[in-house]
């Protein structure tokens, strides 16, 4: 799941225990300019491969699958890929494959792909190890598009908007209340990472570089305006590692109740608004 207290790298397979449903409602849907930018960027026409590593419950495997012959989702929470199969099933989509495994364990019995994608799931794997399997997964001259964006809340900022903010701040507070300062990850604790966005970035990137590939070639798309229920803000905030369900144990029924009143003192109709973040794709090559 990431560097925790002993400063090694391992899973913890409860990290998001309880939050696939949460996940595939909390979270803002990608928008269309998104998917329009990698289909025209990826070359999809239809046909060929997709992997999608660290899918989650397929919140880009599936808009994206109708524009590839065949896709298949990589996750290490079973719940996650059960509720990626059923928002298949929904929307009646048939060529997603979906896959139990961690993205260090890939092999390449999943053969060849003409295309992989990774959406705000790299910093939970073993980078280095990582990169260097997908690498090998990828036809030559085979792209993997590496997705950053958040989805979970808004930007703050004072641009009007057509309903209250969610009060991120003290949602943050509250959750605290209940669990402690120090955020949790799993059944342990998560280490804020003492670098910065970009520094971060670099790092990445000479990992991704070390492993063969050549770029990137980086997109942007603008941010946008998301408006908001109370059962999705709530949802939001169930999917996030540092408040899932699990982590409440018996109070999880008082903490929702705690987390309705402050939403409704803030908008007593129960609609909010949030200006998102832009998405920035980097386009890497194998």
């Amino acid at each position: 799941m990431g560097n925790t207290d002993d400063g090694r790298w391992h899973w913890d397979s409860s990290l998001y225990s309880g939050s696939a449903a949460y996940y595939a409602r909390g979270r803002a849907a990608y928008p269309a300019a998104l998917i329009d930018l990698l289909v025209a960027d990826l070359g999809l026409d239809g046909r060929g491969r997709l992997l999608d590593i660290g899918c989650g419950p397929g919140s880009l495997t599936l808009p994206l699958a109708s524009h590839v012959g065949h896709a298949v989702g990589v996750d290490a929470d079973r719940q996650m890929l059960a509720e990626g199969e059923r928002q298949a099933r929904r929307a009646s989509v048939v060529n997603v494959e979906w896959i139990h495994r961690r993205a260090e364990d890939l092999s390449g019995e999943l053969g060849r792909f003409n295309v992989a994608t990774m959406a705000q799931s790299f910093h939970w794997m073993d980078r280095d190890r990582v990169a260097g399997l997908f690498h090998g997964l990828l036809v030559s001259g085979g792209v993997v598009a590496f997705v950053h964006a958040t989805t979970h809340e808004g930007v703050v900022g004072t641009v009007p908007l057509p309903h209250p903010r969610p009060p991120r701040p003290q949602i943050d507070a509250l959750v605290a209340d209940y669990l402690g300062e120090r955020r949790r990850a799993g059944s342990g604790y998560r280490n804020i990472d003492v670098v910065s966005e970009d520094e971060r970035g670099r790092l990445e990137a000479r990992i991704i570089q070390a492993a063969g590939f050549t770029g990137p070639t980086r997109r942007e798309i603008p941010g946008w305006v998301e408006n908001r229920t109370v059962d999705d803000v709530v949802a939001s905030v169930f999917s996030l590692s540092y408040a899932a369900p699990h982590l409440f144990g018996q109070l999880a029924g008082q903490f929702e109740h705690d987390l309705r009143q402050l939403l409704s003192r803030v908008s007593p109709i129960g609609k909010f608004s949030e200006q998102m973040r832009e998405i920035a794709v980097d386009l890497w090559r194998a």
